[in-house]
């Protein structure tokens, strides 16, 4: 009885450390196929639905877009980017059932919302009834009156008929008499052709911004509208707008300092991998497109978020409810700290490896999640190095662009600098210097004796 015992509690005990061991390996909660093909099924049921309500005229040109739109979804709905676990499921379907309740004009709407892995802070309705919310906007609000203000304004966008209203625009004025003559005006030229469609491409995307500028604006007001007859707290879309509008100036970790994190006594960083040598951003002058500023600012879909501010604070006085959580603000942040683990993994299965390592350098700055940071940093080095060694590293990789935050361009800067060889020597540094904070964790042991092997073979 005592032999058995003790037999019992040994493989009590290597359980505990098979769990200690793998638990840096990340799954993805359990896919609900049922309900993703309920999803699949109910977007496939109306896009057949509007195609087969369209009218003669233009409608090819209908088809075709409605076609097109449901390629986006269906590439989407079957990919490991969408969440259909079913718990944060529930939650967005509560949230979401806190504003119909508030807003019965709502009801008859074809919603479909859903979670999306994606790390860009944004959500976004897609004009049939889907729904996007995307983990990088979520894991960035402070409560569920921000959330459901995002929602509010998503639904409004569905509620306005603004993406058909947009699709209609844009077919009547490809197939108005005017863009027609237009178009044979500039087949029957011999010189100057290209100039003269550049501008008549730029008068129809000035057009096209304009349009959706003000649909948003439309958006934010009857948002506001849905928001009132809750009881959430209006000021949530004051909050929200006010982190949009500051959200590409900062990085979601904060200032990332890579030179302290990757610094060792036996390997210091060098700043030649980062340092910006070249003045190329600097030359780069802001009229460089050739457009006025009047040109750019009428490129922008999106109203500045102090604008919309402006236009909404009025309407929040008088409202009826002030609460900013009225689901679950436990598993709000909950959900918040695993997603931040879902946009890296994510990250990771997209091949994304600039961004993964830069997610995962963040992630282990904020003293979150170490050993999982740290394991990422080494299995997105290691699979730099065999991507550079297989002449695949453009493929997985970024450049620096004027579009991306500074901190951004530094691990840009630095995955582009770094030789084959030098991968393999800073990798095998780095899981070196972590050694013995992850002896317990056996996939990280994996990636560091990947990352000696690596670095003896390009010693030779």
């Amino acid at each position: 009885m005592g032999r058995e015992f003790i037999v019992f509690l040994f493989s009590i005990c290597l359980s505990i450390s098979t769990l200690a061991q793998n638990k840096l390996v990340y799954s993805f909660p359990a896919d609900n196929v049922k309900l993703r093909n309920d999803l699949f099924n109910a977007a496939q049921e109306k896009n057949n639905t509007l195609i087969a309500s369209l009218e003669k005229e233009n409608r090819d040109e209908y088809k075709e877009v409605f076609s097109d739109r449901f390629k986006m979804i269906c590439s989407l709905m079957t990919s490991q980017r969408v969440v259909t676990e079913a718990v944060a499921y529930n939650y967005l379907q509560s949230i979401y059932t806190k504003i119909v309740d508030g807003n019965p004009e709502l009801k008859n709407l074809p919603v479909r919302i859903f979670f999306t892995r994606d790390w860009w802070p944004n959500a976004s309705s897609l004009g049939e009834g889907t729904i996007v919310f995307n983990a990088g906007l979520f894991v960035r609000l402070k409560n569920e009156a921000e959330l459901a203000y995002v929602l509010c304004h998503e639904l409004a966008h569905l509620y306005l008929d603004h993406s058909n209203q947009s699709i209609r625009k844009n077919v009547s004025t490809l197939n108005s008499e005017e863009f027609k003559r237009e178009i044979k005006r500039l087949k029957r030229k011999e010189y100057g052709v290209n100039a003269e469609m550049e501008k008549l491409l730029k008068k129809f995307a000035f057009n096209s911004r304009q349009h959706s500028r003000e649909h948003e604006t439309e958006a934010d007001l009857q948002a506001m509208k849905f928001l009132r007859s809750t009881r959430f707290s209006m000021s949530g879309a004051i909050s929200c707008l006010q982190m949009l509008d500051t959200v590409d100036d900062s990085a979601f970790y904060g200032k990332l300092d890579i030179t302290r994190l990757l610094s060792f006594k036996e390997y210091p960083f060098k700043e030649k991998w980062i340092q910006n040598e070249s003045s190329i951003f600097g030359q780069m002058k802001e009229d460089a497109s050739g457009l006025s500023q009047k040109e750019k600012d009428s490129l922008r879909t999106h109203p500045d978020c102090y604008k919309r501010i402006a236009a909404i604070r009025p309407l929040i006085s008088g409202q009826k409810g002030n609460e900013q959580f009225l689901v679950d603000s436990v598993y709000f942040f909950q959900l918040q700290k695993r997603f931040s683990l879902e946009i890296i993994e994510q990250l990771y299965r997209e091949e994304n490896f600039t961004l993964y390592l830069y997610y995962a350098l963040g992630l282990l700055q904020s003293k979150q999640e170490r050993p999982y940071a740290v394991y990422s940093i080494a299995r997105a080095l290691n699979s730099l190095y065999y991507a550079q060694l297989n002449h695949r590293i453009g493929l997985v990789t970024d450049k620096e662009s004027r579009t991306q935050s500074s901190d951004y361009n530094l691990i840009c800067r630095m995955v582009d600098r770094l030789r084959l060889h030098e991968l393999a020597e800073f990798n095998y540094h780095v899981c070196k210097n972590f050694q013995s904070e992850m002896t317990d964790f056996t996939e990280f042991q994996k990636e560091f004796h990947q990352s000696q092997k690596n670095y003896q073979s390009s010693s030779h």
